[in-house]
C-alpha cells in the first residue's frame, strides 16, 4: 500500500526532465482534493485482483493452487460482486489522510534534496535521480507508520470467507479483536518486514522505471537532442511503457516477500507465541515447499503491471492539473 503512492516525474537523462513540475508549483489543495479522487478511482480499478492475490496468499494448499481467474469465479459464485470488493471501502476512506501524509513528505523531501544539491557537480539527471529515491524512501518510512495498520484490517477483511479465517463484522471489529488478542502491536504485524522490504521495492521499481524510460526514447530517436520535443501523447504512452515494465519486474522480486507480509498480518493459527516472519516462512515450506513463496504470483503481476502504468499517468496528470495560475 505504502509503495503505491510513492509516485514521481521522469528520471529519465533526457531532457524530458525539465518538463518535471515541483512541490512550489503545485497548487497544494488542489493537488490533494483531485489526488483523492484519482488515486480512489485507480484502487477501485485494481482492488478485485488484490483480493484475488490476499486469498490465495494465505489459503490453504488446495484452494491456493487454482487459477486466480478460477479463484476469481470462485468469490463471484459465493459472495457476489461485493465479494471481490471486501474491504474496499475501509481501504478507499482509510486511505485518505495516508496519502496527504505521504504525497506531502515525497514532494517536500525532494524539493529539500534538489534544493540542498543545487550548484554541485553532480550531473543534472544523477541529481534528480538522487532526489526522487531519497524522496520515495523518506516517504515509504514516514507512510508505514500510517498504512501498515489499515493494510493489516484490509488485508483480513479480503481474507475472511476462507477455510481457518476469522470472521469480523467491518473494520472496526477487525482492530477490536486484533487488540484484545495481542494489544496494539498487533496492528503493526509486519512492520519490520514491510520497512525493510518496501524501500529496496521503491528504488527497484524506480530504477527499471527510469532505465526502461530511457532505452525506449532512445529507440523511438529522441537521444539527448533538445530541439526534438516529443508530443504529449508520445509522453504519456512512454511513460505507461516504462511504468508497466518497472512494475512486472518489481513483482518478479518482491512477490516472495510480499506473501510472507501478507500471511503475517492475516494468519492466527500458529500455535503457541506470538506470529513471527521465522514461523511463517516455515509454516508456507511445510504447506507447499519453495513455491508457496509464489502464491499469487499471477494476480500479483498483472496488479502490478496494470498499477504501474495507471499509477504514473494519474500522477502525472494530477500534477498537470494542479499547477498553479498565475
Amino acid at each position: 500500500m505504502a509503495m503505491k503512492v510513492e509516485a514521481e516525474a521522469s528520471i529519465s537523462e533526457l531532457p524530458l526532465s525539465q518538463t518535471d513540475i515541483n512541490w512550489d508549483r503545485l497548487d497544494k489543495t488542489r493537488f490533494h482534493f483531485i489526488g483523492a479522487i484519482l488515486f480512489t478511482a485507480q484502487s477501485a480499478f485494481l482492488h478485485p485482483i488484490a483480493v484475488v492475490k490476499t486469498r490465495m496468499q494465505v489459503a490453504e494448499a488446495t484452494f491456493a493452487h487454482m487459477s486466480g481467474r478460477s479463484v476469481f469465479r470462485n468469490i463471484l459464485r459465493k459472495d457476489g460482486i461485493p465479494g471481490v470488493f471486501r474491504g474496499f471501502g475501509t481501504s478507499a476512506v482509510g486511505s485518505l489522510p495516508g496519502r496527504v501524509l505521504a504525497l506531502t513528505s515525497l514532494e517536500v523531501s525532494k524539493e529539500m534534496m534538489l534544493k540542498s544539491t543545487e550548484g554541485s557537480n553532480m550531473p543534472e539527471a544523477t541529481r534528480i535521480a538522487v532526489a526522487n529515491g531519497v524522496a520515495g524512501m523518506l516517504s515509504n518510512i514516514v507512510s508505514c507508520v500510517y498504512y501498515v495498520p489499515l493494510d493489516v484490517v484490509c488485508q483480513r477483511l479480503m481474507a475472511q470467507g476462507l477455510p481457518g479465517m476469522n470472521t469480523y463484522n467491518g473494520p472496526y471489529d477487525v482492530v477490536r479483536k486484533v487488540v484484545r488478542a495481542e494489544g496494539f502491536r498487533g496492528l503493526y504485524r509486519g512492520f519490520g518486514v514491510t520497512i525493510l522490504t518496501h524501500s529496496p521495492a521503491s528504488a527497484l521499481w524506480w530504477g527499471a522505471y527510469g532505465s526502461a524510460q530511457h532505452v525506449i526514447w532512445r529507440s523511438l530517436g529522441y537521444g539527448n537532442d533538445a530541439e526534438k520535443r516529443p508530443s504529449h501523447l508520445e509522453m504519456v504512452a512512454v511513460q505507461a511503457t516504462a511504468g508497466t515494465i518497472a512494475g512486472a519486474c518489481s513483482s518478479v522480486i518482491t512477490t516472495p516477500v510480499d506473501t510472507i507480509k501478507t500471511r503475517l498480518q492475516v494468519m492466527d493459527n500458529y500455535g503457541a507465541g506470538r506470529p513471527s516472519v521465522i514461523k511463517t516462512t516455515k509454516k508456507l515450506l511445510r504447506e507447499d515447499g519453495w513455491r508457496g513463496f509464489y502464491r499469487g504470483f499471477g494476480p500479483r503481476f498483472l496488479n502490478m503491471s496494470l498499477w504501474g502504468t495507471s499509477m504514473i499517468v494519474t500522477y502525472e496528470l494530477i500534477k498537470r492539473l494542479s499547477v498553479k495560475h498565475v
